[in-house]
């Protein structure tokens, strides 16, 4: 629990600042946590309910001090798109199946955490991290267009939602007025985003409420506002849900886990490094994962780390995990006091506050750099895009995934491989086509795998080793496997390495190998090729094996620097 051990070594001199941030932190918790329950499908109250107790629950087991967490957009189309097929439309069988999604995410990321996973997230790439939050981002962005021009639609995904926006704004159901408001919101909030000390969402949502309220626009022109806030705390509450939800809340559960942790553990990597503190990634999965569940068992929904709300706590003077308490505090303080003080925000504004959010979620400038250098990772990028919009975002997160996977075998199952020669000028030995004039030794093949040998490449290793022989201008007596960029063996390949030496062995040939790590060598041991191919065919590096061969065989050959002397 580092938020005890922070506790423990609290120094006063902390506390002003700490309370000062916490309450400049309250004023942004209340119009940011409601305007992402309404984009996530749920009724805005439960996005402050989604804000009290996970910050409470972060101050313990969070290991970052100044880390804030809650609703966030990121999540927004996750939950979104699990309540819009689930729910049927009851709004508190919404808040079972977001809240159920919460206890999910929780105990994936507790789990993950507590066995030393916190790793897991570097295994999706930087272009296909890039393509799904870009997909996300376009999903968010595309549900609160509705909100913003004041119709609503029948959601049926991106592309479809797209198109019925379209048709409901060329049969003139735009609420003018409605869209005003929301225009006018997005353009405050965009303009103050360079003033990182304003807050520019808190001054925008306050415009927008005196707004409504000083002309009555929600009678006057229809404009749909938030209304009064029902008064009281979260209370604790099992979310139950059927069997015939528990597959898509599983699967919607873990995919949440796995944005949330990807973009909290990023943004505590940052301000770790900016405070000169160390965050450890497992501890991180234990405090977000208990995070979840309070958000779970207190009529919330899943949460992630905020990067618009932690900048703010950092600005306001934040020391320590007390500034998260102070916030929820005070927001609670807020649900018991002025339940009305929100009732005239339009929808339109919470609109404006999400879509600002979404708008910071694209990454174009990197994807540029992405295309100048490697197209088919840019490709790959869009492609992940795409499948989050078409699909839908749970199956595009499962399609990245995938794709990821696919990235990762990909390069160890067609990997690159060479024929070495002694090219002059240049020490040691090196791809003949890279260097055309490079000398080969006569009967000797130098031949580099650049990859681990296993079951999906071995019988590709067998082919080009081959073709190697074949392509000889003299015929071959040694062939030596280059082995050091070869980290592993399995069976498969130990099998097919069998079979090669019994084919080399029959056409007089011998299999060697040089600068063979010893872990592999251990395991050729163990699969019994190490005795059967003999010890004395294993030798420390290229240089050693072909003086072996030059001094067993009739071979005039001479080194560039002996050719020199």
């Amino acid at each position: 629990m580092p938020g005890v051990q922070t506790l423990r070594s609290y120094e006063l001199a902390w506390l002003r600042h700490d309370l000062v941030a916490g309450l400049v932190l309250a004023a942004m918790l209340v119009p940011v946590g409601i305007a992402y329950a309404v984009a996530s499908g749920l009724p805005g109250i439960y996005g402050l309910y989604a804000t009290i107790v996970p910050l409470l629950a972060y101050a313990v087991f969070g290991p970052s001090r100044i880390l804030v967490l809650g609703p966030d957009s990121a999540l927004a189309a996750l939950i979104l798109a699990v309540v819009l097929q689930q729910s049927g439309g009851d709004p508190m069988r919404a808040v079972a199946l977001a809240g159920a999604m919460a206890l999910v995410s929780g105990l994936a990321c507790i789990v993950f955490g507590l066995l030393r996973l916190g790793f897991v997230t570097e295994l999706l790439s930087k272009p296909i991290r890039y393509g799904y939050m870009n997909g996300i981002a376009l999903t968010v962005l595309i549900s609160q267009l509705p909100k913003l021009f004041g119709f609503s639609i029948d959601g049926g995904g991106p592309v479809q939602d797209l198109w019925a926006i379209g048709v409901a704004i060329g049969e003139g159901r735009t609420n003018w007025t409605t869209f005003l408001l929301g225009a006018g919101t997005l353009a405050i909030i965009l303009l103050l985003a360079r003033y990182p000390r304003i807050p520019g969402i808190l001054v925008a949502v306050i415009a927008a409420t005196l707004v409504v309220g000083a002309l009555d626009l929600g009678e006057r022109a229809g404009v749909a506002v938030l209304g009064a806030l029902p008064q009281g705390l979260p209370a604790f509450a099992i979310p139950w849900i059927t069997w015939g939800d528990l597959g898509t809340v599983v699967i919607g559960g873990l995919a949440v886990a796995l944005v949330s942790f990807a973009d909290t553990s990023v943004l505590s990597r940052v301000y770790a490094a900016r405070t000169r503190t160390h965050v450890d990634p497992s501890q991180e999965l234990v405090g977000l994962g208990a995070a979840n569940l309070a958000a779970g068992f207190f009529q919330g929904f899943p949460i992630s780390s905020s990067s618009s709300r932690t900048p703010v706590a950092e600005a306001a003077g934040a020391r320590t995990q007390l500034t998260g308490v102070v916030g929820a505090l005070a927001v609670a303080l807020m649900l018991l006091l002025a339940p009305d003080l929100l009732r005239n925000l339009p929808t339109s504004a919470l609109a404006a506050v999400v879509i600002a959010a979404a708008l910071g979620l694209f990454e174009f400038a990197d994807l540029r750099r992405i295309w100048r250098i490697q197209r088919w990772e840019f490709w790959l990028s869009v492609g992940c895009t795409a499948g989050v919009a078409v699909l839908g975002v749970i199956p595009g997160i499962g399609l990245a995934i995938v794709v990821a996977v696919i990235e990762f075998l990909w390069d160890g199952w067609r990997p690159h491989f060479a024929v070495l020669g002694r090219a002059e000028g240049v020490k040691g030995y090196h791809d003949i086509k890279r260097y055309p004039d490079a000398r080969r030794v006569p009967g000797l093949v130098l031949f580099r795998w650049d990859a681990p040998l296993f079951f999906a490449n071995a019988e590709l290793f067998r082919e080009r080793v081959l073709d190697a022989i074949d392509e000889s201008p003299t015929p071959v007596r040694w062939l030596v496997v280059a082995a050091e960029p070869v980290t592993s063996v399995d069976v498969t390949a130990a099998d097919v390495l069998a079979e090669l030496d019994e084919s080399l062995q029959s056409a007089g040939i011998e299999l060697c190998f040089a600068e063979m790590k010893d872990p592999v060598k251990d395991k050729l041991k163990r699969f019994g090729l190490f005795v059967r191919l003999g010890e004395e065919t294993f030798f420390p590096t290229l240089g050693v094996a072909v003086s072996a061969y030059v001094a067993a065989h009739d071979v005039e050959w001479k080194d560039w620097e002996e050719r020199q002397a």
